[in-house]
């Protein structure tokens, strides 16, 4: 609409009548799922509003493509829209984008999702790892007063790969050795009394403390009280670090020495190690994005398809009080 026509409807607005008003009301609440899902990647813009290339904040409006505004940078010239730099550049069908973040709320399997929303199993496949993509940064910059720590393994998993470098197992195999090996991928996952989580993936074999360095150190407050097994990995961390630290001795048998425990950290293990079972196996690349969706789905768990679409945009802001 151009800037003329739209004026002049402001303008009819105050002459409306009170059921005017409530049938146009009814009707912007009701839009198309396409225009719902242009009218919040518009947002996005208006919340950012720099250059995706230069990250120039000033920029004209340069026409329409694909139902998007596009916009032309003043100091690199090069033309964009809303999605440009995001995972969801390109994707095509906005129609069906929020009846499968609907899917992804419901953590349904790629075939059902397909069924669900009317696409090809390949197409599924593509568009929740698009949408994941992003959903990884949504997560707590800090972790406050006592905070467990703990990880948990998985089976190296090269599922939908052509090329492997070691031998085929059968889905569901074991672990060609006895214990932890560098068949097993580790996740690490800390949290905090208030419910706050973070988990990291830290690649094959036990955890190490540098890998707790890179991971742990830039998120625990100063006043953070570490909470953790008897690995002498954190041990070492929470020395070097003078970090607080309390150990709970497993492998003696101890369990809770109030008010520590590790009992919120490894009930999480086992909730997400539960609800990755209907998926029949993940693959390793794709891990960090299981791990991400999940606890989106923890910290928000009555969230909509248009916040889910928010975050899979980085705009984690807008799913305060979802």
């Amino acid at each position: 609409m151009e800037n003329e026509s739209f004026s002049k409807l402001l303008v009819q607005i105050t002459e409306m009548d009170h059921r005017q008003r409530h049938c146009l009301l009814e009707a912007l609440t009701h839009l198309p799922d396409d225009s719902q899902v242009i009218e919040c990647v518009e947002s996005k813009f208006d919340t950012d509003g720099n250059c995706p290339f230069c990250n120039h904040n000033q920029c004209h409006r340069h026409g329409f493509a694909n139902g998007l505004q596009r916009y032309r940078c003043m100091s690199c010239l090069r033309t964009f829209n809303a999605l440009t730099g995001t995972p969801l550049a390109r994707l095509r069908h906005k129609e069906k984008w929020l009846s499968y973040l609907k899917a992804i709320g419901e953590s349904l399997t790629i075939r059902k999702a397909a069924a669900v929303v009317g696409l090809n199993r390949k197409t599924s496949f593509r568009w929740r790892h698009r949408f994941l993509a992003w959903i990884a940064y949504d997560r707590p910059t800090s972790l406050h007063g006592i905070t467990e720590a703990d990880e948990t393994y998985l089976l190296e998993s090269d599922k939908g790969s052509h090329h492997l470098d070691r031998t085929a197992r059968k889905r569901g195999g074991s672990a060609s050795q006895r214990g932890l090996s560098r068949e097993q991928v580790c996740i690490l996952v800390a949290r905090d009394r208030a419910g706050s989580t973070v988990d990291f993936v830290t690649g094959k074999g036990p955890v190490n403390a540098s890998s707790l360095r890179n991971c742990l150190k830039p998120v625990l407050d100063t006043d953070a009280l570490l909470v953790t097994d008897g690995h002498s990995a954190y041990k070492t961390f929470c020395q070097t670090e003078k970090i607080f630290h309390e150990i709970i001795n497993l492998s003696k048998g101890e369990r809770v020495r109030r008010p520590f425990h590790l009992k919120n950290v490894n009930a999480y293990h086992r909730r997400f190690k539960s609800w990755l079972q209907r998926f029949h196996g993940v693959a390793t690349k794709y891990l960090s994005n299981y791990l991400g969706w999940r606890r989106s789905l923890e910290q928000h768990p009555q969230i909509s398809p248009e916040s889910l679409l928010a975050i899979s945009l980085g705009q984690f802001q807008h799913l305060k009080g979802t």
